[in-house]
């Protein structure tokens, strides 16, 4: 069972008391060894959700640059000297989470395997929940790497928050489907048997759109951005017993 993308201790201690509190009216139900001869009642199994669409309020910013030259060496200084620089200034944004990405070093050959030049690429992710200054500071340190890619993403305590607002919906959600499936098929009532909790979300976005990479070092200049939605799910699934009128 997938509960969250991010586990949270509060919900996993709703769901396994809604387990158990929501199980005990289907065990004093079930026959016992006095009631041996009566029928056991039929079971169903069945499915709810509640959902709702939040805003994107997270960008991740990806800056690279790539450097060339004969000597293996001068490839992997030019790189560190690059990285330190831009780190220096990333971090001192605080309203801007900063760390290193993908570092890689290899070399071109020729035509008989002999190496010819060497090349390198270096990343610097930046994340916040402040659009205003991520896009500053990406724009800020595009003269030394440029934006090499972009993403939008909904904050795990945003999620959180609206999984909690779900979780009543998808609740009577499953008691209304429950009580719908019990009298399709003829019978009064239920009671549950089992049930279990899942959550996922669906990020949804507009087609990207290719944007020039920034190239002043001008403070002032912003980089566009442009945030999609997720559709925050939260899921009920499990079994149920049917209940005939009672004579």
């Amino acid at each position: 069972m997938y509960l969250f993308q991010q586990k949270h201790s509060w919900l996993a201690g709703v769901v396994a008391g809604l387990a158990m509190a929501l199980a005990l009216p289907a065990h004093a139900h079930e026959p016992g060894d006095h009631d041996a001869h009566r029928k056991p009642m039929p079971e169903a199994t069945l499915d709810a959700q509640a959902f709702a669409e939040v805003a994107q309020d997270t960008v991740t910013i990806t800056l690279a640059t790539e450097v060339s030259d004969p000597s293996q060496e001068a490839v992997v200084k030019a790189l560190s000297n690059t990285l330190d620089s831009v780190m220096k200034d990333a971090r001192a944004e605080g309203k801007v989470q900063s760390r290193s990405g993908n570092y890689r070093v290899w070399p071109h050959n020729d035509d008989k395997g002999a190496i010819t030049n060497w090349r390198g690429r270096a990343e610097i992710v930046l994340k916040s929940t402040d659009f205003a200054a991520a896009s500053a500071l990406a724009a800020k340190l595009s003269d030394r790497m440029p934006i090499a890619g972009m993403g939008f993403s909904v904050a795990p305590e945003t999620r959180a928050k609206q999984e909690q607002a779900l979780l009543a919906d998808a609740a009577k959600a499953f008691q209304s489907r429950a009580q719908a499936l019990a009298e399709a098929f003829g019978f009064e009532s239920y009671s549950i048997k089992s049930v279990n909790l899942g959550g996922m979300g669906m990020p949804f976005q507009p087609a990207p759109r290719m944007m020039a990479m920034v190239a002043s070092a001008d403070e002032s200049a912003r980089v566009p951005l442009e945030p999609g939605t997720e559709t925050v799910t939260v899921t009920m699934n499990g079994s149920i017993f049917l209940h005939s009128k009672e004579k």
